[in-house]
């Protein structure tokens, strides 16, 4: 399978600036990319649109939206008209949401993984049939009307789940077309794979059902200390609130990043970035070139065929998505040849 390659970016982008980073991604040979809609910044799939009128490759999502702050039945809509302006280019990011910025709207979230499942089963069916009412599963309150007054479509939407939690990675594996799960550190993508797996094996579908994207954390630039200066303020910020599930597994602890968020929050960015050690640098991956490649190379042996690279991707995303097309995703997919002939080798080679 072709190596597939992502950008994911934040939704505080303005148009201009969201339209020249796609077509900078378009130009760079990247395959997809997504943004994000958080709450309480601009509108993701209005920056789409914008960007659909000016790129004609490149595959385009929201990642993610939920079912608490916008109906299913809206989410279906904007699925489908997305599907339509793009001509089958539009793949839709679901997700529970984050319960922290529901919180900001008086919006409760008391069963995450029934709404996720809820809301897929209603969307898919409304852009298959139009009878969601008529699908176990789908949720209450559907309706004989409740159908499109447009024709969606032919091509369907791929759906891909926001997922972290194991039971929420098992489900997508069940019912999704792919699955967005942010990787800290990036090889983790081995125990997320487990439980995406056991959710296939689960509904009897085959592994290449469903895509499975290493998401994770870059910053790179031709300066190696400014990438990792970067993406140090990036983890002051987030660093407390990461799952303890998954700093465990780096052998950290929410609390190692207290230090560094308290400079962060006094706007002493110097301190903060020198409170992030070399353990925590290494729950995404910065440096240059070499060293981007160095670290896809081994997720590309854990058996990856799709990378997705998130913010901060550097000092200058510019510079970074043209060091992506230059540089480091044609070295990858040489690099995925090469293993590809190595296991045809070696297959051939073991006696029947």
């Amino acid at each position: 399978m072709a190596l597939t390659v992502s950008l994911r970016v934040n939704n505080d982008l303005t148009a201009t600036e969201a339209i020249d980073l796609a077509l900078a991604a378009e130009a760079a040979g990247i395959d997809q990319l997504w943004i994000s809609n958080d709450l309480m910044l601009r509108s993701a799939p209005v920056l789409l649109g914008a960007i659909s009128q000016r790129t004609t490759r490149l595959r385009i999502g929201t990642g993610i939206m939920n079912p608490y702050t916008v109906h299913p039945a809206e989410l279906a809509m904007a699925a489908a008209t997305l599907q339509e302006i793009t001509q089958g280019r539009f793949l839709l990011g679901l997700g529970a949401g984050s319960a922290e910025f529901l919180d900001w709207v008086g919006i409760a979230q008391p069963t995450p993984l029934t709404a996720t499942r809820q809301a897929l089963r209603g969307i898919r069916e409304l852009l298959r049939s139009g009878r969601p009412s008529q699908i176990e599963g789908a949720g209450p309150g559907w309706t004989d009307d409740a159908r499109l007054r447009f024709t969606p479509p032919a091509e369907p939407v791929p759906i891909y789940i926001g997922a972290m939690s194991p039971r929420m990675l098992a489900f997508a594996g069940e019912e999704a077309d792919g699955v967005l799960a942010l990787h800290l550190p990036p090889e983790h993508l081995i125990t997320a794979r487990e439980h995406v797996s056991a959710g296939i094996r689960a509904a009897g579908r085959d592994e290449s059902d469903i895509d499975l994207p290493a998401c994770v954390w870059l910053s790179m630039d031709t300066d190696p200390d400014a990438a990792a200066r970067a993406l140090a303020l990036k983890l002051a910020y987030y660093g407390p609130a990461f799952s303890p599930f998954l700093l465990g597994r780096a052998g950290l602890t929410p609390e190692d990043f207290v230090g560094a968020e308290r400079h962060l929050a006094r706007g002493d960015t110097d301190a903060a970035a020198s409170a992030i050690t070399e353990q925590m640098l290494r729950l995404g991956i910065c440096g240059g070139p070499d060293d981007v490649i160095a670290r896809c190379r081994g997720l590309l042996e854990l058996g990856v065929t799709h990378l997705s690279f998130g913010p901060p991707l550097g000092p200058d995303p510019a510079t970074t998505i043209a060091l992506l097309g230059d540089v480091v995703v044609p070295a990858l997919r040489d690099a995925q040849a090469a293993l590809a002939d190595a296991s045809s080798s070696a297959s051939k080679e073991t006696p029947a």
